[in-house]
């Protein structure tokens, strides 16, 4: 866990998960990112793009439900990243219709913001990331659901401060 002071500290600390999450380009991963509207999960996942090193834009996919990022890692591996936004997803079922086992596969990266839209069609994560509002900024914890998940919360345990 880790109090995350303003937009720019959020942005900061995951910046730095890339280096974590980048084992990924080797055999995907599946993360979900919990809070409320407004907690900070969007741009959580600009921070993680600009890692990546993403130039462009990050936008939040709450319209097309779903945003790639084609992204090169710090040790030269390519990487797909999915973004996922599931909060205005009618039915979970929409999730098939969409291709969602396509994206979950193979080496992609895929963030899932409002992923309890999508019970019982998404399979258990590998770290859950959770933001919640505090006083002056967002208090951000990790609960890790695999054994991948495990390795990313140690090195994410790691990180005391940014």
């Amino acid at each position: 866990m880790i109090d995350l002071m303003g937009e720019e500290k959020t942005l900061e600390f995951a910046g730095r998960c890339a280096t974590i999450l980048a084992s990924a380009a080797t055999d995907g991963g599946l993360i979900f990112l919990e809070g409320d509207l407004g907690a900070g999960k969007t741009t959580f996942s600009r921070g993680l793009m600009r890692g990546f090193g993403h130039a462009g834009p990050v936008k939040s996919p709450t319209y097309t439900l779903v945003e790639t990022y084609d992204v090169v890692t710090a040790t030269q591996q390519e990487l797909t990243v999915c973004h996922f936004d599931l909060y205005r997803l009618g039915d979970p079922e929409e999730l098939e219709f969409m291709g969602i086992r396509d994206y979950l596969e193979g080496s992609h990266l895929c963030l899932i913001e409002w992923a309890d839209k999508g019970i019982g069609f998404l399979p258990t994560p590998d770290l859950v990331l959770n933001l919640a509002d505090i006083e002056q900024g967002r208090r951000l914890s990790w609960q890790a659901h695999t054994n991948k998940g495990q390795a990313w919360a140690k090195q994410l345990d790691s990180i005391t401060e940014v």
